[in-house]
């Protein structure tokens, strides 16, 4: 093999994608947000009174949904393999399948059509943001229906949920660009 194959750069031919190389992208992400969610999300949410519960594999699939940008089914994979991983650390088994799934699906369509122009260095922060407030909006709606007390849940939730978007959009857009460059990632 030689040095120009082995270090290459991805180019948007690339882009669409879901091969090995973006599942082995996929889980280095989502083993780095287990991990940050075991530890620095368990931080901040004890330093913020639960006001702040970062949900690192949603930042883990939407930085993969952004270098791979793939189809709406492959979102979808993507989706549903991040909440199997979100199993090891949720109290509510099986939501996150249906909040997941979606949102990833939503996450690469917002990606697909906001990657153009000007739109593309804002797209990692809506997307994110997006994405981070659906999945948690979803989780919370099927969480109600699951437990009643609708008015007390979405009022403890909401807040929870709205500050974990704002957050997890600034980790993505902080970490893409840096990630685009380690990858070598043309648009």
């Amino acid at each position: 093999m030689s040095q120009n194959t082995a270090a290459r750069t991805v180019t948007a031919n690339d882009h669409g994608k879901l091969d090995i190389r973006a599942l082995v992208l996929l889980a280095i992400l989502l083993a780095a947000g287990l991990i940050l969610n075991f530890t620095v999300g368990k931080a901040i949410s004890s330093m913020s009174a639960g006001m702040i519960s970062p949900e690192f594999i949603i930042s883990a699939f939407c930085l993969t949904i952004l270098i791979i940008r793939p189809n709406i089914g492959q979102a979808l994979v993507i989706g549903l393999i991040s909440a199997a991983v979100i199993q090891i650390t949720t109290t509510s088994p099986f939501i996150d399948f249906a909040a997941e799934g979606i949102s990833a699906m939503v996450m690469a369509v917002i990606v697909r059509a906001g990657m153009r122009g000007g739109a593309a260095k804002v797209t990692p922060l809506v997307g994110t943001f997006v994405t981070t407030l659906l999945s948690g909006v979803i989780f919370m709606l099927i969480k109600m229906a699951m437990v009643g007390a609708a008015g007390e849940l979405a009022a403890a939730m909401l807040p929870v949920v709205a500050a974990t978007a704002v957050f997890n959009a600034i980790l993505v857009q902080a970490l893409y660009i840096p990630i685009k460059k380690a990858l070598k990632l043309d648009d």
